[in-house]
């Protein structure tokens, strides 16, 4: 891409018009890793962890959830889109818990940012919550693992 979609000529933010684009079918799927480490994978019961809030990994998945939804509140170019579907899952690997937000949507722009926001915020939670047995919790990373409509495609190996 030449050029910033978000700049107007002059150079000043703008909300990007998407009024002439087609309506498709737009999905993405960001992934967050949150390194837990071993004192908190200790509560680990089933696939969830308890804690005096509640059950963390349901928890965060509301919150991601509630988060994709408000996804323009927080960013302040992104468009408001309703979204037809929105799933978290979280799951464990060794002391990291991995987060998956799918989202979906028959609009005109993409809803990478949706996917992105839910993703950060359930993997926010989970650090909310666990902090009382440790604050040596890292989240690695956050990242677009797939999207699809729009112009083009996109895949991370």
């Amino acid at each position: 891409m030449s050029e910033f979609s978000h700049l107007n000529a002059e150079g000043n933010p703008a909300m990007v018009d998407v009024g002439a684009k087609i309506v498709t079918r737009r999905t993405a799927r960001a992934q967050s890793i949150v390194a837990l480490g071993p004192a908190i994978m200790q509560h680990l019961t089933g696939a969830d962890i308890a804690t005096k809030k509640g059950p963390v990994f349901q928890t965060a998945i509301i919150a991601g959830t509630m988060a994709a939804k408000r996804t323009d509140d927080l960013i302040p170019l992104c468009h408001s889109l309703g979204l037809d579907n929105c799933q978290i899952t979280i799951t464990t690997e060794g002391t990291d818990a991995i987060v998956n937000c799918l989202v979906s949507t028959e609009g005109k722009t993409g809803v990478e940012m949706e996917a992105l926001v839910g993703a950060s915020v359930a993997a926010l939670t989970i650090y909310d919550m666990c902090k009382a047995f440790s604050h040596d919790i890292i989240i690695k990373e956050t990242k677009l693992m797939e999207k699809t409509g729009g112009k083009r495609d996109f895949r991370r190996e």
